[in-house]
């Protein structure tokens, strides 16, 4: 036992906290353990210690928790429990929310205001620039941009976070511990959130994630987002899980309607349907100014009027040239333009909007 003087009050601070901490988290990791049952036991028993004194806890489980802190420690991961500022706010009005989450990078991303994004792994390549424009546009606005950095639509939501400037504007759930990267395709991704945002999870650090494990991800995910924006989402996905969960919690809802040939379109026409969502048609449902995208106006009229005809559905030349009333190969010159710029794409059948 050491002894205090008044320079040490700091420390015996630290002493405290690391005690508290311990014993929350040999609760917690706990089997069976999980933020509903914590609950029960906190309002039966008051404190951490109290439960400690009813439970049997082995050494291998004290040795595990050890552990975990000193890993912690080393990969600089905080721990922040539902006490703390830094809890993030909308999370902790859930019921049974996490009581302790791990998290790695700009912590102070925590405390900003935040919208979640989700949708399929498997989007279209218009379905993830069309959910990176949003999420850019929400992070220049020094809204945060919640997703769960899996492949395709989350990934998409991130990075166009991440084109925005500044720090703290993107916030990636993970199912497993903070410090364990899936998929792992995505590192460059989850280095990059590190550096200008944040990863948190409320599994433990190490952990390794299990099937399950995604669905509670997108329980948090949901949680805390002030509200959910929906892509390209099969019926029974992860992304309509998030978004069962998110109109539980009372957020409002945005989906992103796309072909109905395309079962990638099933989760968000139906939710629009139903009346449980509402239709999002880009950055301008929720910002007064007209989102930055790149500029078309300075281009020749004739260029305009072809880009105005060409959406997701392929257009041939032909077709193209008795639209606006042009010959082919003035239609072809000017697509050509259009193609270098960036702006529009060949395929098999004909052209498409990028």
């Amino acid at each position: 036992m050491g002894v205090f003087s008044c320079d040490s009050r700091a420390d015996d601070f630290i002493v405290r906290v690391m005690k508290n901490l311990f014993e929350r988290l040999l609760i917690l990791r706990s089997p069976k353990i999980g933020p509903a049952s914590y609950n029960t036991l906190r309002q039966r028993f008051g404190t951490d210690a109290e439960i400690l004194k009813h439970m049997d806890i082995s050494d291998s489980l004290r040795d595990s928790v050890s552990r975990e802190i000193d890993l912690a420690n080393k990969l600089n991961v905080a721990f922040i429990s539902d006490e703390d500022d830094l809890y993030p706010a909308n999370l902790k009005k859930i019921k049974n929310h996490p009581s302790i989450l791990t998290a790695r990078g700009h912590l102070e991303t925590l405390r900003c205001e935040s919208v979640a994004m989700v949708g399929t792994r498997h989007a279209t390549a218009n379905g993830m620039k069309f959910m990176a424009d949003i999420a850019r546009a929400f992070a220049e606005h020094d809204i945060a941009v919640v997703s769960g950095m899996a492949m395709g639509t989350d990934a998409a939501a991130h990075r166009g976070a991440l084109n925005a400037k500044g720090n703290t504007n993107t916030i990636a759930v993970l199912a497993g511990g903070v410090d364990y990267v899936w998929p792992i395709e995505n590192e460059g991704l989850y280095n990059e959130i590190l550096e200008r945002g944040v990863v948190v999870s409320d599994m433990p650090v190490g952990f390794i994630p299990k099937g399950t494990n995604f669905v509670q991800r997108n329980r948090i995910i949901a949680g805390i987002g002030e509200k959910l924006i929906l892509s390209e989402a099969d019926s029974n996905s992860g992304s309509m899980k998030t978004a069962e969960f998110a109109r539980a919690y009372g957020r409002t809802i945005y989906a992103i309607p796309s072909h109905p040939a395309d079962s990638r379109a099933v989760g968000p026409n139906s939710l629009i349907r139903s009346g449980n969502a509402i239709l999002c048609m880009g950055a301008e449902d929720f910002f007064t100014e007209k989102k930055s995208v790149k500029k078309i106006e300075k281009k020749a009229e004739s260029e305009n009027q072809i880009l105005d005809k060409i959406g997701t559905v392929p257009l041939s030349e032909s077709v193209l040239a008795e639209i606006v009333g042009k010959n082919i190969s003035e239609i072809k010159r000017e697509l050509v333009v259009l193609e270098l710029q960036g702006l529009i794409r060949k395929c098999d059948a004909g052209y498409v909007r990028v």
